[in-house]
């Protein structure tokens, strides 16, 4: 079956569902049908397990470990087990970079492609789902997911750490300390700000949900992107140029976590991560409007 009929929304009979009676295509692909649909998923079910389960294995090896050395505190896992808000902040530390990345694109990227890989995408069409309608609830869920999942991490981490080590002030790899009244909106547009500079991901993974069949590449390949962006800002000789990349500022959101709360690299970074959102995204809505769906 071919996308000519799905994406005109052709009907039996030759009528156009433009003009169908009862038909509305504002009405089509409930937002919270498609939220139901993803959340019973098992792949959302293991994410969920794994994020919420990651900050009990890093307490567990603080356990077995130890105590960090307190003597040289120069990074947030160093002062892991101050306090709860220490812990919350060390989860996100770790999470940033790699963790977070993956569930963000497996969202995103395991969206579009997934329906096509089930050979369903076509009924969707044909129901008719306008292709434009269909692509933004799809991102849309993808991102509430992603953002779940970005917060999740210090969220559990708060309250595991909270538990484990009490609740007191954030104390900072630079000497001084936050207090808990304090700490907590900071961490707050820490979180925001992970989140944000992840849209980038979720936009590529996106993008390549829409290119192929195949949800495993969608999803590998905005991981491996997000690699080679990283190994790429790690080339102290491109200068200049890491600042386009935008794993150069994913760890910009500790610039929330000081004593004098600084907005220059966050600001860049989701400048950056946004900018090059729309250009995957208008890539996307307009590959697939073109795109002769078959699967």
């Amino acid at each position: 079956m071919s996308s000519s009929g799905g994406s005109s929304g052709g009907s039996s009979g030759g009528v156009s569902p433009d003009h169908a009676p009862g038909y509305r295509a504002g009405r089509t692909l409930p937002l919270r049908v498609e939220v139901v649909r993803q959340l019973r998923r098992r792949r959302t079910m293991v994410i969920g397990g794994v994020l919420a389960a990651m900050p009990l294995i890093v307490l567990a090896a603080f356990q077995v470990a130890g105590t960090p050395n307190r003597a040289d505190r120069t990074t947030f896992i160093e002062l892991a087990t101050s306090s709860g808000p220490n812990f919350a902040a060390t989860m996100l530390f770790m999470g940033t970079g790699f963790m977070l990345v993956i569930p963000v694109a497996l969202f995103c990227g395991d969206t579009v492609a997934s329906e096509a890989s089930w050979s369903s995408l076509r009924y969707l069409l044909a129901a008719p789902v306008p292709r434009a309608r269909l692509l933004a609830r799809k991102f849309a869920v993808g991102l509430l997911f992603s953002a779940v999942a970005v917060l999740l991490l210090p969220l559990v981490g708060l309250g595991v750490g909270t538990a484990a080590y009490g609740w007191g002030d954030l104390k900072l790899p630079a000497g001084a300390s936050l207090t808990a009244g304090e700490a907590l909106p900071r961490l707050a547009v820490a979180v925001v700000f992970v989140f944000l500079s992840e849209v980038v991901i979720a936009a590529l993974a996106f993008w390549l949900s829409t290119a192929t069949d195949a949800p495993l590449g969608a999803v590998g390949g905005a991981v491996f992107a997000s690699i080679i962006t990283g190994v790429l800002d790690a080339i102290t000789a491109l200068g200049d140029l890491r600042a386009w990349l935008p794993a150069h500022w994913q760890y910009a959101w500790a610039d929330a976590l000081q004593p004098q709360l600084e907005w220059g690299g966050m600001v860049q970074g989701v400048s950056l991560s946004l900018s090059y959102a729309v250009v995957l995204l208008a890539l996307a809505f307009r590959g697939f409007a073109r795109k002769d769906v078959v699967s």
